[in-house]
């Protein structure tokens, strides 16, 4: 009897788990992908071991009680929910998943969130292609890489591990698939705060931003949802060649609005103004002729800056330079770094320049040569340069004098003289002139031997007279002619003739001779300006005067005809 003793009480057991187990699943037939409540019965290093009232106990990666970056959090008698992934696998355990489980809630949660475009949490904890892994409270989620930040993002280091707002732009349940965005959330923030800012932006306002990008004229300065623009030129009170001396993209600075536009929301900044200005009372501290001593920061074309102090510099102009260097370019004179002494010249505090000398600051040779020497002294000097206007000779205290093309030679034109002289060439000369405040020397070479010998080469040619002349040239201004042997002259185009139609130079021939009155002398170069159409209309007048007068009707020609006949008449 003790045998079917033993099948009634199996039958009795099996009644009692078959109710226990409908109790548990109601309706439901099978536990498989349902998320059932289980006790937490053992925690080991590996694995959580949970019965759900099941036949056998699960086991649980320790790993999935744990979110990104934190330590599990899980103990003995603990009652957590675990998604049933089958009721027996081929060891006979059954297989949970708690990430499965808390997926399965956060999911319902997450739509909920979309629907009301609301901000989640979440832990950027991975990298992936194109972007980073996200941590939603259970469900992963994809961070692309453009939603990180509002701008590029080098190190996302800092942002990993830890909490972080996010909004979901996309979820697809059955795919699994959540695309979030983090900088959705920060161009909310920064909205909100460009708002608040530019209702409070007031010109003087000083503010913290971060540089943003810098430009050859300056930086954009990000000063939290609005950029504003810090121009070079206020960057500090000292030059500043390139933005990218002072700053560098990221920086932290602080800035003051100098100008804020609120029709076009501009934004102008500051950093110098932060600062007390250098040129405050700068007259008094630098007065003009005093010697001081600066570095040479800068070198142009037309002069050299020099820093006097922090913020103060001062133009020293190429003609401040040197007392006898001229047309030299100033990076000849000094170089960029170097320390010199100057002299203030002037100060124009509301201009904010300072004029400084370097010359100044040595002694004057043209003085010293003005002293020591005066007109009518011979000295020997070296030809150092030769212009079309003269030949530049050079004198003791390393000044040059100028000899000009007409004092040369007595004899000899400006032109052909200068060709009788090379750069280089030893030459004697006497002072004509010295003019210490213009450095000006004047010499002359032809004054070495003694009086023009043509001297009175001019006399007789006096203004008005008329002369007999032999054209040697002709041009297309004029009649260059000869008018004696030291004598030349020259006719103008216009004055060739009192008829416009006879104003022509083609219709004179070289060596033909023509009457012409002296209009002017140049007794230096010894030549006349001479006129034709002068000779001619001073004949008419006379005409006029001897055979007739403007009330009697007669023309010119009845008068010139009848003054010939008469005289063909006597002869």
């Amino acid at each position: 009897m003790a045998k079917p003793a033993a099948n009634l009480k199996d039958l009795s057991e099996n009644s009692d788990f078959s109710k226990l187990l409908s109790e548990v699943l109601g309706p439901q037939k099978s536990f498989d992908g349902s998320v059932v409540k289980g006790r937490v019965i053992n925690v080991d290093s590996e694995f959580v071991i949970i019965d759900v009232g099941l036949k056998s106990e699960g086991r649980v990666s320790l790993r999935e009680f744990s979110r990104p970056g934190e330590d599990p959090e899980v103990k003995t008698g603990d009652i957590v929910e675990v998604f049933v992934e089958r009721m027996e696998n081929r060891d006979g355990e059954t297989a949970l998943s708690r990430e499965k489980a808390r997926r399965e809630e956060v999911w319902a949660e997450l739509e909920k969130s979309t629907e009301k475009a609301e901000r989640v949490t979440g832990v950027i904890f991975g990298r992936v292609k194109g972007g980073f892994t996200v941590d939603l409270g259970g469900a992963v989620a994809f961070l692309p890489g453009s939603q990180v930040d509002i701008r590029p993002v080098r190190d996302v280091g800092p942002l990993m591990g830890t909490p972080q707002p996010f909004h979901i732009l996309k979820m697809d349940r059955q795919r699994g698939n959540i695309v979030v965005s983090r900088r959705a959330v920060l161009e909310e923030s920064r909205e909100s705060a460009r708002s608040d800012l530019l209702g409070n932006l007031r010109e003087g306002q000083v503010l913290t931003g971060i540089v943003k990008n810098i430009t050859d004229y300056g930086a954009f300065v990000d000063l939290g949802g609005v950029d504003g623009l810090l121009h070079v030129t206020d960057i500090s009170w000292k030059r500043v060649n390139h933005p990218s001396e002072m700053l560098t993209i990221g920086q932290n600075i602080q800035v003051q609005v100098i100008r804020y536009n609120e029709e076009n929301q501009r934004i102008s900044l500051g950093m110098k103004q932060l600062e007390s200005d250098p040129w405050d009372g700068i007259a008094a501290k630098y007065p003009v002729g005093q010697k001081v001593t600066g570095r040479v920061n800068n070198i142009t074309d037309y002069g050299a800056f020099v820093e006097l102090e922090s913020g103060i510099e001062g133009l020293v102009h190429v003609s401040e330079m040197s007392w006898t260097k001229k047309n030299v370019h100033p990076g000849k004179i000094v170089s960029t770094s170097q320390e010199v002494e100057v002299m203030v010249l002037d100060v124009d505090q509301e201009k904010r320049r300072i004029s400084l000398g370097l010359k100044q600051t040595t002694e004057n040779p043209w003085k010293d040569f003005a002293a020591k020497n005066k007109a009518g002294d011979v000295l020997d000097g070296e030809v150092r340069n030769i212009t079309e206007f003269g030949l530049f000779v050079g004198l003791p205290g390393d000044i040059d004098g100028m000899v000009h093309m007409s004092d040369i030679a007595w004899d000899v034109t400006g032109e052909d003289a200068l060709k009788q002289y090379n750069k280089g060439d030893s030459v004697k000369v006497k002072i004509l002139e010295v003019e210490a405040d213009k450095e000006r020397v004047a010499l002359g070479i032809k004054q070495l031997s003694g009086e023009d010998p043509n001297a009175g080469a001019l006399d007789g040619f006096n203004k008005g007279a008329v002369v007999t002349c032999t054209i040697t040239e002709v041009t297309a201004n004029g009649l260059e002619v000869n008018v004696s042997d030291n004598v030349t002259g020259f006719i103008k185009k216009a004055d060739l003739s009192r008829e416009r139609s006879e104003q022509r130079p083609d219709r004179f021939a070289v060596g033909e001779k023509v009457d012409a009155k002296v209009l002017s002398a140049d007794k230096k170069s010894r030549k006349l300006s001479l006129s034709i159409k002068q000779r001619e209309i001073d004949e008419d007048k006379e005409a006029m005067a001897a055979f007739g007068s403007s009330d009697s009707g007669a023309s010119l020609g009845d008068i010139l005809g009848a003054a010939l006949k008469s005289k063909k008449d006597e002869d």
